[in-house]
């Protein structure tokens, strides 16, 4: 996979002896992405195991998973702002080295409540590399090869998404369950290693005083994506009391972060940035495209195995079609952005979601597995060439002391799509369905949830469509002050 990259990617300056450093330096960012993606996905499988192994619950061991998550969604822009300020291969390597750590610390942990909180630490380094990974593609590869860099990274998350499962029920079965976390620690030293040797150094303009770091800016913006992740995903799909709460409280954190961001000197966020239209449509397209894919992962096993009746490893196998398609889809997604320019590709991407989106609301229950796997491939081929191409045209313009604050802009409106379309998405899918237990309903209710479901999803679609040709309009018609520069 790195060789089909290599022949693709040219050092930026320098010549033809710069070339095997450009290659390395994107093996070792690709491994970022994947070590990240990975710690997202392996765990889930483990949770059964782990609330035996501790005696726990499964709503206390749950936070295994929870703790990761809230981890990344707080703190990715945060992160990628202080690379902007101390310099991100510093702060990349760092993040590596915390992530390899606390990856050690999981697997050796006698209790619980130091594994979520070694998962917490992973998380934090996780969003290091999710939100700094992106941002040296600029620095190392041509903008006319951003494409297939970008393709390069959203493969690796896609395999690191789908390997997790898989990877982490063989570890469990051989080896037990701290295996899942400790198959990590080598897999980080060796980026650790790739990061340092080749990426290149932090200018001396990155390196700036810490001391304008936002730090309240930061906390308020912690805390209130904390309250929004924690809302939409310990009620599971229901909205009880504590839920209101805690959407009341993200919304009042909001608004008090905009009044603190306008005030200080050096804010985390400068608020005028959501005056580009196109970095704003971009952003909104990528949560509503995150929403309608969290859709494939909440109702599609309900359907496979209430609907079609498969087993669990039927199951498993037929869902990981999507993560599969979506990783033969990266480089081609990359050279495809390359040639015809991300708005193009973007626009194809966002109609083939909204085309398989469509199919699976058709979708009779007698079409059997090949009608559900279908619709469900020109979904994933759809969000392949989405997210190839949505990345390019955020992150190839944008200047040098704003790259890791917007990658983690970007990040960010992927995780709060995911755990918005995870509580969503599954209300409206237990709604449709008409039952209070939808893993006990009828096989009709449940293939009549899902027709709505991706109805739903549809309709998010057009709406992103909608939404990214407006944010091109406005653009132009505003000129170079519309666009990311």
């Amino acid at each position: 996979m790195k060789t089909m990259v290599a022949m693709e990617v040219q050092a930026p300056t320098g010549g033809a002896e710069q070339f095997p450093s450009v290659r390395w330096a994107l093996a070792g960012l690709s491994l970022s992405i994947l070590l990240s993606s990975l710690g997202t996905s392996i765990a889930n499988v483990g949770l059964p195991v782990l609330a035996e192994a501790f005696g726990a619950s499964f709503r206390e061991v749950q936070w295994v998973v929870l703790a990761y998550l809230l981890a990344i969604t707080t703190l990715i822009v945060s992160v990628g702002r202080l690379g902007d300020i101390l310099g991100r291969r510093r702060l990349l390597l760092t993040g590596i080295l915390l992530f390899t750590l606390a990856s050690l610390l999981c697997g050796a942990t006698p209790w619980l409540w130091l594994l979520i909180g070694a998962r917490a630490a992973q998380g934090l380094g996780a969003a290091v590399m999710m939100a700094l990974a992106m941002t040296f593609v600029g620095e190392i590869v041509p903008k006319e090869k951003t494409g297939g860099a970008m393709g390069l990274l959203g493969t690796m998350s896609a395999v690191g998404t789908a390997l997790g499962p898989a990877l982490g029920g063989v570890l469990i079965a051989g080896l037990g369950w701290r295996a899942m976390f400790f198959v990590t620690v080598p897999l980080g030293v060796m980026t650790v290693l790739l990061a340092h040797r080749f990426l290149p150094p932090d200018s001396r303009r990155s390196r700036q005083d810490p001391a304008t770091f936002d730090k309240l800016g930061t906390l308020l913006l912690a805390l209130t994506l904390a309250a929004y992740a924690l809302a939409m995903t310990i009620g599971r799909g229901r909205f009880g009391l504590l839920s209101l709460a805690l959407l009341l409280a993200a919304a009042f954190g909001m608004g008090l972060f905009l009044v603190v961001e306008k005030r200080v000197a050096s804010p985390l966020l400068r608020l005028e940035i959501f005056r580009e239209s196109r970095l704003s449509a971009s952003l909104a397209t990528s949560a509503l495209v995150a929403t309608v894919m969290m859709a494939t992962l909440v109702v599609g096993p309900f359907y496979l195995s209430r609907a079609l009746g498969l087993d669990p490893v039927k199951v498993g196998l037929v869902s990981s079609v999507g993560p599969f398609v979506v990783a033969l889809t990266g480089l081609p997604a990359g050279r495809l952005t390359d040639r015809f320019g991300p708005q193009c590709v973007t626009i194809a991407g966002l109609v083939g979601l909204a085309a398989g989106s469509f199919l699976l609301f058709l979708l009779p229950a007698r079409a059997g597995i090949l009608g559900y796997v279908l619709p469900i491939a020109v979904v994933t081929v759809g969000y392949g060439l989405f997210q190839t191409a949505n990345n390019t045209a955020v992150m190839s313009d944008i200047p040098q002391d704003r790259r890791g604050v917007i990658s983690g802009m970007l990040n960010l409106s992927r995780n709060l799509g995911l755990v918005t379309g995870a509580s969503v998405m599954g209300a409206v899918f237990a709604f449709a369905s008409g039952a209070i237990d939808v893993a006990a309903a009828r096989s009709e209710a449940v293939a009549a949830g899902m027709r709505v479901s991706f109805l739903v999803a549809t309709i998010l679609i057009v709406l992103a469509v909608v939404i990214d040709v407006g944010g091109r309009v406005l653009a132009a018609r505003a000129g170079p002050a519309g666009g990311l520069s």
